[in-house]
C-alpha cells in the first residue's frame, strides 16, 4: 500500500515539475544568461502571465545585446503589447547601427507601428530603389505627342517615413513634370534631341518634398513619338464646322419649304375669296336689274365687252404658241419652197 501511495506521490511530483518548466521558459532564461542578456526568472513568468511570448522578446533582446545596442526589456515588451513587430524592428535597428544610421527605437518603433516597414527602409537608404513609371504621354505646341518612360532613383527618408507619400506620390509627380516639360516645348524635336531636358526640369521641382524618399536622379528611359494630336483636332473641328454648317442650311431649307407652304395657303385662301366673290356677281347683276340700277343695254354691253375680252386672250395664246423646230410649219407638216431670206 505505502509502495503505491509512493508511486502516485512520485507522478504528481512529475507532472508539476513539467507544468512548470512548460510554463516558465527555463530554457529561455538559460539561453539569455548565456548569452549575457540579464533578464530575471520572474519577468518571463510576468511575460507569461501578460500573455506575451518570453521567445518574441528574449531573442530579439539577444540579437540586440550581441549587436551593441542598448535596449531594455520593457521596451519591447510594450511595443509588443502595441502591435509592433519586435523581431523587425530590431534588425532595423541593427542594419541602421552597422551602416552609421543615426535610429532610435522610438523612432523605429514608431515606423513600424505606422505600418511601414522599417528595415527595408533602413536597407533603402543604404541601397537605393529605382522606381520605373509608366508611360507618360505629353503633347507639344506643334500638335506632336510624344511617349515618354522615366526610371527615378530614389532613397528612403528615415525621418520622414511617418507621414511621408509613398512611392505612388513620386510616380504621380515625375509623370506631372513630363506633362510639363513635354507641352511647354514649341517643337517635339526639342525634347527628342535633348531628353535630359525633361531630367533636368523635373529635378529642379523638388518632387520629393513631403515624401518619404529622396530623389538622387531622374533618367529618361525611352521616348517614343505618337499621333498628330494637332492634326487630328484640327480635322475634328473641321467636321464639327461642317456639321454645323450643314445643320444650319437645313434650317435655311426647312424654313424656306415653311414660307413656301405657308404662301401657297395664302394664294388658295385668296383664290377661294375670288372665286366666292364671283359668285356673287350674277346675284348682284340680278339685283341691279331688278332695282333699275342697271339697265338692259348696259347689261348687254357688258356681256360684248366680256366677250370681246376672252376672244383677245384666245386670240393671244394661239399668236403666242412657239414653233417647234425651223422646216416645220404651223400646221405641223413640213414646210415647202424656199425658206424665207
Amino acid at each position: 500500500m505505502f509502495e503505491a501511495y509512493f508511486v502516485v506521490l512520485v507522478v504528481l511530483v512529475v507532472i508539476f515539475f513539467l507544468v512548470l518548466l512548460n510554463f516558465i521558459p527555463v530554457g529561455l532564461w538559460i539561453s539569455a544568461m548565456a548569452a549575457g542578456v540579464h533578464v530575471g526568472i520572474f519577468n518571463l513568468v510576468g511575460m507569461r502571465l501578460r500573455r506575451v511570448p518570453p521567445a518574441r522578446i528574449i531573442m530579439p533582446l539577444i540579437k540586440a545585446v550581441k549587436a551593441g545596442l542598448n535596449v531594455s526589456v520593457d521596451k519591447l515588451e510594450a511595443h509588443y503589447l502595441a502591435g509592433g513587430n519586435v523581431d523587425r524592428v530590431v534588425d532595423a535597428l541593427i542594419a541602421a547601427h552597422r551602416a552609421e544610421i543615426s535610429l532610435s527605437f522610438e523612432r523605429a518603433a514608431a515606423i513600424d507601428l505606422a505600418g511601414r516597414n522599417v528595415l527595408e527602409a533602413v536597407q533603402m537608404s543604404v541601397n537605393p530603389k529605382v522606381i520605373e513609371t509608366p508611360v507618360v504621354a505629353a503633347v507639344a505646341k506643334d500638335g506632336i505627342e510624344l511617349k515618354a518612360k522615366a526610371r527615378v532613383t530614389v532613397r528612403a527618408n528615415i525621418d520622414r517615413l511617418v507621414g511621408g507619400a509613398g512611392e505612388a506620390t513620386i510616380i504621380a509627380r515625375v509623370g506631372e513634370g513630363v506633362v510639363t516639360t513635354v507641352g511647354s516645348a514649341e517643337s517635339h524635336k526639342e525634347v527628342l534631341e535633348n531628353p535630359d531636358k525633361i531630367s533636368r526640369t523635373v529635378l529642379s521641382k523638388g518632387l520629393d518634398a513631403g515624401t518619404a524618399f529622396e530623389i538622387l536622379s531622374i533618367d529618361i528611359a525611352d521616348v517614343d513619338v505618337g499621333r498628330n494630336i494637332g492634326a487630328r483636332l484640327q480635322m475634328d473641328q473641321a467636321e464639327a464646322d461642317k456639321n454645323i454648317a450643314q445643320a444650319k442650311a437645313a434650317e435655311r431649307r426647312f424654313a424656306a419649304l415653311a414660307r413656301e407652304q405657308e404662301m401657297k395657303a395664302m394664294v388658295q385662301e385668296m383664290r377661294a375669296r375670288v372665286v366666292e366673290a364671283e359668285a356673287e356677281v350674277p346675284r348682284a347683276l340680278a339685283d341691279a336689274l331688278r332695282t333699275g340700277k342697271l339697265g338692259v343695254l348696259d347689261y348687254y354691253n357688258l356681256q360684248n365687252v366680256l366677250a370681246d375680252t376672252q376672244m383677245r386672250e384666245a386670240i393671244s395664246k394661239i399668236s403666242g404658241r412657239p414653233q417647234a423646230q425651223a422646216g416645220v410649219d404651223e400646221a405641223g407638216g413640213p414646210r415647202r419652197g424656199k425658206p424665207e431670206e
